[in-house]
């Protein structure tokens, strides 16, 4: 079981013709949360959007794999970016953290009136020619329904998408996650209208996780009813950026010879800004004198 870490499950039920991803991410957004300084609404925006990477990035099978979601919207919150790989590793940040509006007309966070109309894109880079991408428009801005009409529209696979975010009174997060059910081809008509029953009746997700269900509870209240095989080892996730120091000298190295040279005449330590997760690396002038020329000695000053 993996009810005190962030973890992902997946498998398949009634016999294969039931495909399912279920994740509990309430420290990969807690995470996020920090990192970005996010308000309750735009936690839980990013929240879902996270939840969802790590589900869809464990649709992926090759190690070079990468998905980013994308959502940008006319509403305060202005959009969202995610990117996520195939091993449980996620990323991401809001466009415009800070955004206090008024509660939806169910009492809840309302992630749509934050996101507003726009479009969600869903983008697949496999490491061989162009990434893939795919674009609709965003239904209510929710997310879970977003995803939902993406799914039936783009890839013609039938899915239930649920993902939420509960907070905090202190607006830390409570707790996350989501599952993702799809039929696949051929599935019975009475499997089909039982599903449709059964997820009609079932709970918001946060109320499973909020009362200590695991991802392997919450898929056995949803498809307990029919044979549940869960494929490999649970996967732990987290919030993860690549980014670097290394790397970011070869942001500034890629910048060119002419480039560097007016920095450093400049007099003044350089900044990079990582948006994923917040990071700033600064270079003072003498690495951009000595260690930048020292990696590349083709911009030497001399």
């Amino acid at each position: 079981m993996c009810k005190e870490r962030d973890c992902l499950i997946r498998g398949t039920a009634a016999d294969g013709q039931i495909r399912f991803f279920c994740v509990s991410s309430k420290e990969t957004v807690e995470e996020a949360r920090r990192r970005h300084g996010t308000s309750p609404v735009m936690t839980a925006a990013l929240g879902r959007l996270l939840s969802a990477g790590l589900m869809m990035g464990a649709m992926m099978k090759d190690e070079k794999d990468l998905l980013t979601l994308q959502i940008r919207g006319d509403g305060p919150g202005q959009g969202l970016i995610v990117s996520a790989d195939a091993f449980g590793h996620v990323k991401g940040y809001p466009i415009e953290p800070l955004v206090l509006i008024p509660a939806n007309s169910k009492g809840k966070l309302d992630v749509g009136g934050a996101m507003g109309n726009g479009v969600l894109s869903v983008i697949r880079d496999t490491g061989i020619g162009e990434p893939y991408s795919s674009q609709v428009n965003l239904v209510s801005g929710e997310i879970a329904e977003d995803l939902t009409y993406y799914y039936a529209s783009s890839e013609q696979i039938p899915s239930s998408v649920a993902l939420g975010v509960l907070m905090n009174k202190e607006n830390t997060v409570r707790a996350a996650g989501g599952y993702i059910i799809q039929l696949m081809p051929g599935t019975d008509e009475a499997i089909l209208d039982a599903l449709e029953i059964r997820l009609k009746e079932a709970s918001p997700v946060t109320t499973y996780l909020s009362d200590g269900f695991s991802p392997e509870d919450i898929i056995a209240e949803l498809l307990g009813c029919w044979d549940i095989n869960i494929s490999d080892d649970r996967l732990p996730v987290s919030f993860h950026c690549n980014c670097s120091k290394e790397r970011a000298s070869k942001v500034l190295i890629s910048l060119g010879q002419k480039e560097i040279r007016e920095m450093i005449n400049e007099k003044k330590p350089v900044e990079l800004h990582c948006h994923f997760c917040n990071s700033n690396y600064v270079f003072s002038v003498k690495e951009l004198e000595k260690d930048i020329f020292v990696r590349d000695p083709g911009l030497s000053s001399e």
